[in-house]
């Protein structure tokens, strides 16, 4: 059950970026700027035990820079880094990505990759013996990211595990204040059993559109969350950093 319900979050995610058309003409150059990313992660088992959030540059020439990554792995742990990388991208708008040092394992990770029709974003799947995930990015786009003041409200969905291991959803409404304050909204359905709750929280955000969320529905326990702005700072990616916790999700205007 727990594999089931971290394999929907992936799969749902991914869903939400098209893949490119046949007919378009792309290069290295199409892939060039910043994006955030989402993939599943095995743990010593060739199928999805773990869950990584992250953000790369992309230079347009076929190196990958400032890299940084979170992973839970089982639900146990939350592990942190940096990596750096390569790519290539091909007439047919399909390439490969290659991280150094993601998750901190001494091999690096292979991908093949498909852009969307706009370059604004790909499907991802590693190519390693032994890996079985999938995942997606997000470009970052034009964006101005920080607490700028400026208010947002966003419809957001976390789908995963709670702590006892028991499959947790929720969706619902939240807004940021701009300073650092989150109130709202949000259903959640935990093994069945259905609430509607108001939500309290707080939020940082960096410059880079790197950042965390803490959020508290009533009568639940806290939850927190590093955050990736992609698509104009208009969407935050989201995993969960909890310990025993096994979630991920999305939140955008």
């Amino acid at each position: 059950m727990r594999l089931q319900a971290a394999a929907l979050a992936v799969f749902v995610f991914a869903t939400a970026v098209g893949v490119g058309q046949a007919s378009a003409s792309c290069s290295n150059a199409s892939l060039q700027g910043v994006y955030g990313y989402s993939h599943g992660r095995p743990s010593g088992l060739p199928y999805l035990t773990g869950l990584v959030l992250g953000q790369f540059t992309a230079d347009g020439k076929g190196n990958l820079t400032a890299g940084s990554w979170t992973e839970i792995t089982n639900g146990a742990s939350t592990q942190t880094g940096t990596f750096t990388g390569t790519y290539s991208i091909a007439k047919g708008c399909t390439g490969t990505l290659t991280f150094s040092n993601e998750d901190n394992s001494p091999n690096p990770s292979h991908f093949n990759i498909a852009l969307d029709s706009s370059n604004n974003g790909f499907q991802l799947v590693q190519t390693d013996s032994g890996f079985t995930h999938s995942g997606f990015g997000v470009a970052q786009g034009t964006a101005t990211c920080g607490l700028t003041g400026k208010r947002q409200t966003l419809a957001a969905r976390i789908v995963g595990l709670d702590a006892s291991g028991d499959p947790e959803e929720m969706a619902g409404q939240i807004t940021l204040n701009g300073k650092g304050n989150v109130s709202g909204t949000i259903t959640i359905t935990n093994y069945g059993t259905i609430s509607k709750e108001a939500v309290t929280g707080t939020y940082t955000q960096q410059s880079d559109c790197l950042g965390t969320m803490q959020i508290t529905p009533k009568g639940f326990t806290a939850m927190n969350f590093t955050t990736v702005a992609v698509n104009g700072n208009k969407e935050l990616l989201l995993i969960e950093t909890d310990a025993n916790t096994f979630s991920d999700g999305n939140a955008q205007q």
